[in-house]
C-alpha cells in the first residue's frame, strides 16, 4: 500500500462510491420483458421457492404450499414440469371423475369422488411403472385441502375418513396445497414436515413481472421500488391481470390514475381509502403531527424516492411497524391513524377490539388471522386496533374465558411474520396503555408510542378554526377566544371529562343547528356558544333564598383564596351555574408555573380554599349547608383527598406520620398495625381542622369584604375577570 493511499486515495475513494451504490434499480423500458405469460410470470416470481419445493419432494419429504387458489393451478404445473425432468409423475386428486375411477350408480360428488381416488392411490391399486415395468416415483397432489376443514379449523365429517387414508401409509409423497383463507387442522399440517408460501410477490423479481407496454402507464421514470408497495401483497397471476388491464395514456405526466386502478383493485374486505389530511382536518397538537413526520412519513417518503436497494433495505429497518396511540377518550386517535394512512396513500381497516371475541373455541384467532391477511393482500395498509386494551391486557390478569390469551398470541405471531419490505403497519388505540401486555410494546412490535391528550388553549383555537371554515360558523374574534376559553381545563363535561377534539364537534355541531333552525347568516357570538352548550341541560333554577346561600358560599371561596398567596387567580364567580351539578362555582386560573411538582404551601392554601364556602355559611347565616358535601368531587370531598395524599403519599404530614409512603402499586392503604393507622387518621384530620380554622380567621377578617361580593354576586349573577382583577386590587390595598 502506497503512502498516498493510506492518507485517502480519491481514485479509490470514488471507485468505492460507486460500488456501494451498484445495486441502484436503474431500469429502462428496454430491460423489461415484451411479453409474458401466466406460466412464466410464476417461473419467474417463484422460481427459487419452486424449486425447493422439488428438491424436498425429490428426498421424499411430504410439502405444503400456501397460496392463493388461482396461483394454485400454475404453481403444480410448473412443478409438475419439473418433477417430470426428474422422473416422477403426478397424480392430481382434485375430485374430478376420471375414466379409470370407479363410479357407482349414485353420484357421490367431489369430496365423495376424491376420498375414492386418494383411497386407491394411497392402497395401491393405481401405481404406475415404467415400460421396464419398474415403479415409478409417484407424488399425490391434494390442491383442496380446505374442503376438509370448518370455517373455525375444524374438521368435516368426511375429512375423518381422509386423515386415516393420509397417515396410512408413510411412504407416499404428498404435496398439498392449502389456501390461506382457511385455517388448517393440526393433524392435517403435520402430515407436511416441508412447507412453503407463496404470499405475495418479492420486491427483487417485480422487474421480472411488469411487461414494457405496462412500465408506460407510471410515466418515463418508471421505479419498480414506487410501484411494489401498492402489489407486495398481490400474488403474481393476479398481478398480471390487474397490469394488463390498465388504462390511460403511455408516459403520462402523473402516474395517478395507474396507481389509483391498482389500489382500488388490491382492497378488500373492510379495507377502505381515507381521506384525512393532517392540516386540513385536523387541527393543533403540532407536537404530535411533528413526531408522526419525523418518525415515520418523513422516512417513508425518503424510501419510496430511492433507487438503491441497500439505502431502502437501511431505511425499512427503521420503520416501526407496530405503533400505540393512546390517550383519553375523543381526542381523535383513529383519526391520526386515518391521516396517517392517507399520507402513505394506504389502505385502513378499523376493528373493534370486544367484537373479534367469538365463544367457539379458534374463531377469535382466526378472526384475528383473516384481518392481516386482508390487509397483506391490500398493502400499504393499516390495521387499527380499536379498544386494544379489551384483548390484549397483559397476560396473567385476565377475568374473562381465556380467550385473549390465545388472542395476544395470535397478534404477535402475525406481528412476527411481517416481512420487511411489506407496508402493512398495527396502530393500536387504548385509553389505558399501562395495562397492555408487555409483550406488545417491546421493539419489533408495538415500538412507537404516542400520547394523544385533552387539546391545549392553541389545539382547541385550532380545531374550532377548522370546524368554523367546515361548518360555515362565522366565528367572531371574541366568540373564537370565548369558544377556547370556555372548554378549557377550568370546566368539565357532564360526563365529568375535560373538553376533547368530539366536545368541540358537538359544540359547534350545536351551533350549526341554531344557525340553521334561526336562517342566520351574521356572526357567532359567545351567547350562541353558551346556548349550544347548556339549552338543554337539566340545570338548577334557585329561589331567591337559595341564590343567597350560594352567593354567600362562593364568596366565600374567593374571599379565602384571595388570601392564599400559593393559590391561582381567581377568573370568575357566578350564581347561574352552566354545570348541571353545581348551583354556582368560582373558576381559577390554569396554573401552568409549578407542572413537576407542588409545594405543602399549596396544598395547605387548597385545603384552605376549599373550607372558604362552609365557614362563610357559619360566619353571615350562622348555620351551614350541604353545599360543601355531596361526594367526592365537592368541596369536603376534594379537601379530604388532598389531605389523605400530603400524608399517605407525600410525606407532608407531621413528626407522628414522618416521612414516608402509606399505598401500595394499586393506590390503597397499606395494611398497618393500630397505633401507626390511628396516627395516619388523626393527622388526616389535623390537617382539615387547621384549614378550616385558618379559613374561619380569613373570613372573621375581612368580613366587610365578603358582605360586599355577596352583595355583587346577587345582583350581577356573575362577576367575570376584569371585575375580579380589580376586586383583588382593592383587597391587597386593604392588607396593606
Amino acid at each position: 500500500m502506497t503512502g498516498a493511499q493510506k492518507q485517502g486515495d480519491p481514485t479509490q475513494s470514488a471507485t468505492s462510491a460507486a460500488g456501494a451504490r451498484s445495486s441502484a434499480l436503474s431500469l429502462t423500458e428496454r430491460d423489461l420483458p415484451a411479453e409474458l405469460t401466466l406460466e412464466q410470470a410464476v417461473e419467474a416470481a417463484y422460481s427459487k421457492e419452486l424449486a425447493e419445493v422439488v428438491e424436498r419432494l425429490g428426498r421424499g419429504l411430504p410439502t405444503l404450499i400456501e397460496c392463493d387458489k388461482e396461483l394454485a393451478p400454475f404453481a403444480f404445473l410448473n412443478l409438475r414440469s419439473r418433477l417430470k425432468e426428474l422422473g416422477t409423475v403426478c397424480r392430481y386428486l382434485d375430485g374430478r371423475p376420471r375414466k379409470d375411477d370407479q363410479q357407482g350408480p349414485v353420484p357421490v360428488g367431489i369430496m365423495g369422488t376424491m376420498v375414492n381416488q386418494l383411497r386407491d392411490a394411497v392402497r395401491g391399486s393405481t401405481e404406475q411403472v415404467d415400460k421396464q415395468g419398474k415403479p415409478v416415483k409417484t407424488v399425490l397432489v391434494l390442491p383442496h385441502l380446505d374442503l376438509l376443514t370448518t370455517s373455525t379449523g375444524g374438521l368435516t365429517s368426511e375429512a375423518r375418513e381422509v386423515i386415516v387414508l393420509l397417515y396410512e401409509n408413510p411412504t407416499i409423497m404428498f404435496l398439498g396445497f392449502k389456501d390461506p383463507s382457511f385455517p388448517l387442522p393440526k393433524v392435517i399440517e403435520s402430515l407436511f414436515p416441508h412447507r412453503t408460501a407463496l404470499l405475495g410477490t418479492s420486491r427483487d423479481r417485480l422487474r421480472h413481472l411488469i411487461t414494457q407496454r405496462e412500465s408506460r402507464k407510471f410515466g418515463r421514470q418508471f421505479n419498480p421500488w414506487g410501484l411494489y408497495k401498492y402489489v407486495s401483497g398481490v400474488n403474481a397471476v393476479r398481478l398480471r391481470k390487474l397490469l394488463s388491464t390498465l388504462e390511460g395514456e403511455d408516459y403520462p405526466a402523473d402516474p395517478k390514475l395507474a396507481y389509483r386502478q391498482l389500489r382500488q383493485a388490491t382492497l378488500t374486505g373492510t379495507m377502505e381509502i381515507p381521506d384525512v389530511d393532517f392540516e386540513r382536518d385536523i387541527g393543533g397538537y403540532a407536537k404530535v403531527k411533528k413526531q408522526i413526520k419525523q418518525e415515520i412519513l418523513d422516512i417513508l417518503g425518503r424510501r419510496d424516492r430511492s433507487t438503491f436497494e441497500e439505502e431502502v433495505r437501511r431505511m425499512e429497518d427503521l420503520i416501526p411497524r407496530g405503533m400505540i396511540l393512546w390517550g383519553p377518550p375523543g381526542t381523535g386517535k383513529t383519526f391520526f391513524a386515518k391521516a396517517i394512512a392517507t399520507s402513505i396513500g394506504a389502505a385502513i381497516t378499523i376493528v373493534s377490539g370486544p367484537e373479534l371475541k367469538s365463544k367457539w373455541v379458534g374463531e377469535s384467532e382466526e378472526n384475528l388471522r383473516q384481518i392481516f391477511y386482508k390487509a397483506r393482500q391490500s398493502a400499504p395498509a393499516i390495521i387499527v386496533f380499536d379498544e386494544l386494551d379489551s384483548f390484549a391486557t397483559a397476560r396473567g390478569t385476565y377475568t374473562g374465558s381465556g380467550v385473549e390469551h390465545s388472542m395476544v398470541n395470535q397478534l404477535l405471531t402475525e406481528m412476527d411474520g411481517f416481512h420487511k419490505e411489506e407496508l402493512v403497519f398495527v396502530v393500536g388505540t387504548t385509553n389505558y396503555v399501562e395495562s397492555l401486555d408487555p409483550a406488545l410494546l417491546r421493539p419489533g412490535r408495538f415500538e412507537f408510542h404516542l400520547h394523544i391528550p385533552y387539546p391545549e388553549d392553541d389545539d382547541r383555537r385550532e380545531i374550532l378554526k377548522i370546524y368554523d371554515q367546515k361548518m360555515g360558523l362565522r366565528f367572531s374574534a371574541k366568540a373564537l377566544d370565548y369558544a377556547v376559553d370556555r372548554t378549557g381545563e377550568s370546566y368539565i363535561t357532564p360526563q365529568g371529562t375535560p373538553f376533547s377534539g368530539d366536545h368541540i364537534q358537538a359544540m359547534c355541531r350545536a351551533v350549526s343547528r341554531i344557525r340553521l333552525r334561526e336562517d342566520r347568516t351574521d356572526e357567532t357570538r359567545p351567547a350562541d356558544l353558551e346556548r349550544a352548550l347548556i339549552e338543554y341541560e337539566d340545570r338548577i333554577d334557585l329561589t331567591e333564598k337559595e341564590e343567597g346561600l350560594v352567593a354567600v358560599h362562593e364568596a366565600g371561596h374567593l374571599v379565602v383564596a384571595f388570601a392564599c398567596p400559593e393559590y391561582p387567580r381567581p377568573e370568575r364567580i357566578t350564581i347561574k351555574s352552566d354545570v348541571p351539578w353545581a348551583g354556582g362555582y368560582v373558576r381559577f386560573e390554569k396554573d401552568k408555573t409549578m407542572r413537576l411538582g407542588w409545594t405543602r404551601q399549596r396544598f395547605l392554601d387548597m385545603l384552605c380554599v376549599s373550607m372558604g364556602g362552609i365557614e362563610a355559611e357559619r360566619l353571615l347565616i350562622g348555620d351551614v349547608t350541604t353545599g360543601a358535601g355531596g361526594g367526592p368531587r365537592s368541596d369536603l370531598g376534594n379537601a379530604t383527598r388532598i389531605a389523605q395524599g400530603m400524608v399517605e403519599l407525600f410525606g407532608m404530614g407531621g413528626p407522628s406520620t414522618g416521612m414516608r409512603v402509606y399505598r401500595d402499586d394499586k393506590g390503597e392503604r397499606e395494611i398497618l398495625s393500630g397505633a401507626q393507622a390511628e396516627a395516619v387518621d388523626k393527622q388526616i384530620q389535623a390537617l382539615l381542622n387547621d384549614a378550616q380554622k385558618r379559613a374561619a380567621d380569613i373570613l372573621k377578617t375581612h368580613r366587610v369584604r365578603l358582605e360586599k361580593l355577596r352583595d355583587e354576586v346577587l345582583e350581577h349573577k356573575s362577576i367575570e375577570k376584569e371585575r375580579i382583577a380589580e376586586i383583588i386590587a382593592e383587597f391587597r390595598k386593604e392588607q396593606a
